[in-house]
């Protein structure tokens, strides 16, 4: 064997053991040294040694001639397969247009009403002729700005306009009620539960690879049924109640579920208490529109001798509640991850739920609790209830007797000359607690309707008479109602705080003009964006009327606001 030949071989042998762990420059490098290193007619042996083309071992040279440092990295930038996006680059707008259908301007999107995973785009993207994998997906998206993300509780909806005054009334209440030492308790429905081998969520730590077992299925056991948990916050006591019921949540397990703590706790805690505030949620076994709740509060009142004020939350803030932060969290978190197999098992754990300062008792309640019990306008009229000045309808205290019987029983020497009931007046009429808006607001209401009031009047006269008309204005027969009467008889017939009749008696007119003025007048405040929102209180008599307007002897704190 010549000495190039074992050269040769001596070379083939090096190549077979190194270049297969190299990448494809750095074996480019490493023939292009070696034939560097033999010098003439080294290029054509490297080639035949390490079985590559001569350009290719020339190209190892020309990259060793040029001097460059180390690159980081196998190609040149630019170099390799080119991005999806870089060779069809319309698939980024078909992309947003499939994840914002709304934006992007296609509702018709197949995507529109499903999960946008990027497996699903991908295979959409792919059958629109955009060839893409799941992964090319997930980048264009973060490039885009876009992340995974969960839905987030923030928007409240349309707040009521005196949200915050009933918050600001409410903790005026409380304060006057903590000051006299009377109890204030925060009442609220826990969420049912199912009673039996169900999922409850959360964790807790058990054996490994030895979960309890559940039923697959959320289908209620007909024997358990379910629980219903009433609670009962004593603010001041930071003390918890619960009547753990195993009916329906009516109003009357509610009542019900007050008076046991009462009778258990409140009436040694606070024993010479004659006041009691509620604060409760808007809506419910509990709201402010249940008439079962107003009637049933009303027999626990005379049972224990209080006058029971009601404070309700303003509509969608229930979670303001304090019950819900200061008793209910902490009974969630006691049983997480565990079944609530019965109900002594639910009475148990909320009975063992502990927090600094707080304890909490709790009970079952196996009485039944019927529905659709119906309450008659009589009974309502006959309850011993005084309405707040402000938002009578969310504010209100029932007593242990009626108003008007106390008042007979007070000498008649003690009544001042102020305390009569005032007379209806329009200025009356136009109270904040009848129209549910400020004096001012409603000025501007009738100065914004009153033309547009005039001209459809005058269209209508027009087309009785079949022609113009032939005399000046504001001669002829006078309206029965000025246009602001209207417009504050058509307020108050919308608030359905009283019969047309009885408004018919409180401006001087007819049932009809009523009712044809609410015909005039309520387009009108439609085409303005007006919404009157009804009243839970109802007047049958000009004195009911006067009796809601008059101060409330039983609060010195109760304020009237414009």
């Amino acid at each position: 064997m010549s000495g190039l030949d074992g050269q040769r071989a001596v070379l083939a042998a090096k190549f077979e053991a190194i270049l297969p762990h190299l990448d494809e420059r750095q074996r480019r490098l490493l023939i292009g040294a070696e034939a560097h290193s033999l010098g003439h007619g080294g290029i054509r042996a490297v080639a035949r040694a390490a079985g590559v083309r001569e350009a290719t071992v020339s190209a190892g040279v020309r990259d060793l001639d040029a001097g460059e440092a180390p690159l980081g990295r196998i190609r040149r930038p630019g170099a390799g397969r080119k991005r999806v996006v870089d060779r069809n680059p319309a698939v980024r707008e078909a992309l947003l247009i499939l994840v914002e259908p709304d934006v992007r301007g296609d509702p018709m999107s197949p995507l529109r009403w499903t999960t946008k995973s990027t497996r699903k785009l991908a295979e959409q993207l792919t059958q629109q002729g955009h060839r893409i994998s799941a992964d090319t997906v997930g980048d264009l998206l973060r490039e885009e700005g876009f992340s995974l993300q969960s839905n987030a509780k923030a928007l409240e909806g349309k707040q009521h306009p005196d949200r915050d005054a009933q918050f600001h009334y409410l903790n005026e209440q409380a304060r006057d009620h903590q000051d006299c030492g009377a109890p204030v308790i925060s009442v609220d429905t826990k969420k049912k539960e199912l009673v039996g081998l169900f999922k409850n969520n959360g964790r807790e730590w058990e054996p490994r690879g030895e979960p309890v077992r559940v039923d697959t299925h959320d289908f209620p056991d007909p024997m358990l049924g379910r629980a219903v948990p009433y609670g009962i916050y004593d603010v001041a006591a930071n003390t918890g109640w619960v009547n753990v019921g195993t009916d329906h949540d009516t109003a009357a397990f509610a009542v019900e579920s007050i008076r046991r703590w009462w009778n258990g706790a409140g009436r040694a805690t606070y024993p010479t208490a004659g006041r009691l505030l509620i604060t409760a949620d808007a809506g419910g076994s509990n709201g402010y529109r249940t008439r079962t709740w107003k009637t049933e509060l009303a027999r626990f009142a005379a049972e224990a001798g209080l006058a029971v004020t009601v404070c309700h939350l303003p509509p969608g803030t229930s979670k303001w509640n304090r019950i819900e932060h200061r008793l209910f969290s902490h009974i969630t978190m006691n049983w997480r991850g565990r079944p609530l197999t019965s109900h002594e098992v639910i009475v148990e754990s909320i009975a063992a739920t502990t927090k600094t300062g707080l304890t909490v008792h709790a009970e079952l309640d196996t009485n039944p609790y019927p529905t659709g019990i119906q309450v008659s306008d009589d009974e309502i009229a006959a309850l011993p209830i005084t309405r707040h000045r402000f938002h009578g309808d969310w504010n209100y205290t029932l007593h242990p007797q009626h108003p008007m019987e106390a008042a007979t029983t007070d000498s008649t020497s003690d009544q001042a000359p102020a305390s009569r009931p005032p007379r209806l007046t329009r200025r009356l009429l136009q109270d904040p607690e009848l129209t549910s808006m400020t004096r001012q607001r409603l000025s501007e209401l009738i100065d914004a309707l009153t033309p547009a009031l005039e001209v459809q009047r005058e269209q209508v006269l027009r087309t009785r008479r079949g022609h113009e008309r032939l005399v000046a204005p504001g001669t002829g027969a006078k309206a029965k109602l000025t246009p602001a009467d209207r417009i504050l008889a058509t307020v108050l017939h919308l608030r359905k705080l009283a019969t047309m009749d009885l408004l018919g008696q409180l401006f001087g007119v007819t049932a009809m003009t009523i009712c044809r003025s609410s015909q005039e007048v309520r387009p009108l405040l439609e085409a303005h964006g007006h919404r009157i929102n009804a009243s839970t209180a109802r007047f049958r008599t000009p004195a009911d009327i006067t009796t809601f307007l008059a101060p409330d002897p039983t609060s010195t704190k109760i304020k009237k606001t414009s």
